[in-house]
């Protein structure tokens, strides 16, 4: 059975990449960004409906899932949020979209955050963020504490091949069965998704993948987020986060969200990490909420972004498969 019936497949080049996803609906375009260790079928609760209302994408961000996987740099460049955030920027202008309503969760958010700073409001017309504090103030918040829940940011961002290998075996189930605090184990995870991240994950190249985005979010990011401290982005902002995660116990995500982006609202929701599959009720009706809340609010002027594919023009998905 299919995770996203009625939707449309497609696989878009973009500079480096090949970017494959979903997309269906009509309205103002969403973007749905994934974390890790899962792919673009995260969404696969959320984006049927609002695929009611609007014109939704999920992709596989580069690296993960069906995408390509290229391998990495060795500045690690190639699987920096900005390069990652860029593809999106591109994948959007090639489907119609110029700007877009953007919902990241994990690494998703990292790579919404990074898109949102580089191409601004005229780009991002909201950000929905799931379950993350900024990169820069988690990584100089560390403690004992934060080391042992998330000591995947610290393997994984050690010098190749040896997080690969120790990582091969066991991934995804080592963070989905105990990421976050109180996990539920693979409860909350419908089967033929969990399938999906299994699939993905069997691939060698997926894993070294991942293992490039979390280098360079130990290196080259955080060159990029220490040249952006003090810019606040200025589109609105709706922070959702898991009370029984690691979020939601270890950091103070409205506060840590206030100091770089301007307007900022938020939540917690009562799960833990995974929260488009522990609570998609709940983030659905936060992200319609949120969407609804935006629809009278002005659009910032168009501008072109670095790295647009020609001006955008409206469109409607279509069977086409991009080569």
């Amino acid at each position: 059975m299919s995770l996203f019936p009625g939707f449309t497949k497609r696989r878009i080049r973009v500079q480096g990449a090949t970017i494959n996803l979903v997309t269906a609906g009509e309205g103002p375009a969403v973007l749905l960004l994934h974390g890790y260790p899962q792919t673009h079928a995260t969404w696969h609760r959320i984006a049927p409906q609002l695929a009611r209302q609007y014109t939704v994408v999920c992709p596989d961000l580069r690296g993960y899932g069906d995408s390509s996987k290229p391998k990495g740099l060795p500045d690690h460049s190639n699987y920096s949020k900005r390069v990652m955030a860029q593809d999106m920027v591109e994948v959007m202008r090639r489907l119609g979209h110029a700007s877009f309503h953007l919902v990241g969760h994990d690494r998703g958010g990292r790579v919404g955050h990074r898109m949102a700073a580089d191409h601004g409001r005229s780009v991002v017309r909201s950000f929905t963020v799931l379950d993350i504090s900024p990169t820069l103030k988690m990584f100089e918040s560390t403690n004992m504490e934060f080391a042992r829940a998330y000591y995947h940011w610290f393997l994984m961002l050690q010098p190749a091949p040896l997080p690969e290998q120790m990582l091969a075996p066991v991934v995804p189930f080592n963070i989905l069965c105990g990421s976050g605090l109180n996990a539920k184990g693979l409860k909350p995870f419908a089967k033929d998704a969990l399938a999906e991240y299994v699939r993905a994950f069997s691939d060698p190249r997926t894993v070294h993948a991942s293992c490039e985005d979390y280098r360079a979010a130990g290196g080259i990011d955080l060159e990029h987020d220490r040249a952006d401290r003090g810019r606040k982005i200025d589109m609105p902002v709706h922070v959702l986060w898991g009370a029984r995660g690691v979020i939601g116990q270890q950091f103070d995500c409205l506060a840590d969200w206030r100091e770089v982006a301007q307007h900022v609202s938020g939540k917690a929701l009562d799960c833990g990490h995974f929260i488009p599959e522990e609570a998609h009720a709940e983030t659905l009706v936060e992200i319609q909420q949120f969407l609804r809340s935006q629809a009278a609010t002005p659009q910032a002027p168009a501008r072109q972004s670095a790295g647009a594919i020609g001006p955008a023009r409206a469109i409607r998905p279509t069977k086409r498969t991009d080569k």
